[in-house]
């Protein structure tokens, strides 16, 4: 393997997108700590949703020809895929452990972790494997399958879906890929419209408790099999000024606020179910069909695509420690209060992702391709 890049052309609206939705994560997660009435992106945890859609639709388009001519195996997808996306594991996890103790490795309930756990914490973090609710690896006592970095448990239902469709799902013929998809999404519909998990949304597969993990693989196996479903059946439409539309679409529908009614919460998951199965299949589609015109919009899909991944994978271990600030889970702070932070909280993991992505994140991966 000489390179990393692809040698068909990018999508530059989907990168771009992708560090949209990037963007309202952050957002999201700095007024989650707070009351629910003061969120200003009330659906930001869909993002992840929009990710896994988009990851279908990339390595569908990316991969499936290779299959196809038996210029691609398994572990030559495998080594790629590691290339991508385990470096800045690496960097997400180092980072979570010096948050945490700078923060006086501290679980929630201000226990302090003992050396031996968090030691097993790190370790099991780097390799991706999930700790269990009250396990030894668990040192925020949050019951997060990734105490040192929460958000990588969508990577780690990401590296899921890569092996599922090395070994299966590419295989399957466009008709009974269809047939998959299907089956998955009534099942996606029935386990949250249901509300099976009791949260009153989707927003699911951060633990291993409460059946979290069948809901996130779910999340992931239904998103993920749309996104290399439309990969193959994509035929572009003619639409300008795709990107703009698309970012203000997706910046729209996560900025719904909760909705939160009647007992289980039965029209708020409706809601995001809909998202999922309608409203960002949609979105990837158009965004997909469009080209950028301008230098501007060149410029800003090329910078947001670059930083989106390293922004996901740093900025959650920066929010534990303004969690700490504000008095979290008590809460002694109003986000009036705390703007200022939360601004330097946005803009700078913006900062420090692109410079992650410059000094750390490509130079691995370049020498890691060699």
């Amino acid at each position: 393997m000489n390179s990393i890049a692809s040698p068909k052309p990018r999508y530059e609206l989907l990168d771009g997108l992708r560090g949209v939705a990037a963007l309202m994560v952050i957002i999201y997660h700095c007024f989650e700590c707070f009351p629910m009435e003061t969120w200003i992106i009330g659906h930001g945890y869909l993002a992840v949703d929009f990710f896994f859609i988009l990851s279908g639709f990339v390595i569908g388009y990316a991969y499936d020809d290779r299959w196809k001519n038996s210029s691609m195996t398994f572990w030559g997808f495998a080594k790629r895929r590691l290339i991508r996306l385990h470096p800045m594991v690496v960097f997400g996890v180092v980072m979570g452990l010096v948050c945490f103790l700078i923060g006086g490795a501290k679980g929630w309930d201000g226990s302090k972790a003992t050396t031996s756990a968090i030691m097993i914490s790190t370790l099991m973090a780097l390799f991706l494997i999930p700790s269990t609710k009250g396990g030894v690896g668990e040192v925020r006592g949050n019951g997060e399958m990734f105490p040192l970095n929460g958000p990588h448990w969508s990577l780690f239902f990401e590296y899921i879906g890569n092996i599922v469709y090395a070994l299966l799902i590419r295989r399957l013929s466009t008709k009974t890929l269809a047939v998959w998809t299907g089956v998955l999404g009534v099942l996606f519909a029935w386990f949250f419209i249901g509300d099976k998990v009791g949260y009153g949304n989707i927003g699911v597969g951060w633990t291993m408790a409460d059946g979290n993990f069948w809901g996130g693989l779910l999340r992931m196996g239904f998103s993920y099999s749309v996104g290399l479903f439309m990969s193959r059946v994509f035929k572009p439409l003619k639409i300008r000024g795709a990107f703009w539309i698309c970012s203000l679409i997706i910046i729209a529908f996560l900025s719904v606020p909760y909705i939160s009614i009647g007992e289980g919460a039965t029209a708020n998951c409706l809601y995001e179910v809909l998202c999922v199965m309608l409203v960002f299949p949609v979105v990837v589609w158009m965004a997909a069909s469009g080209v950028t015109t301008g230098r501007t919009s060149t410029k800003i899909c090329g910078f947001l695509g670059e930083i989106s991944y390293p922004l996901y994978a740093i900025h959650y271990p920066t929010m534990y420690l303004f969690y700490a600030y504000i008095g979290f889970p008590e809460t002694f702070r109003t986000p009036g209060e705390c703007w200022p932070w939360m601004l330097a909280l946005i803009f700078g993991n913006i900062l420090l992702s692109y410079l992650i992505l410059k000094f750390y994140d490509l130079p691995v991966r370049r020498w890691l391709a060699k």
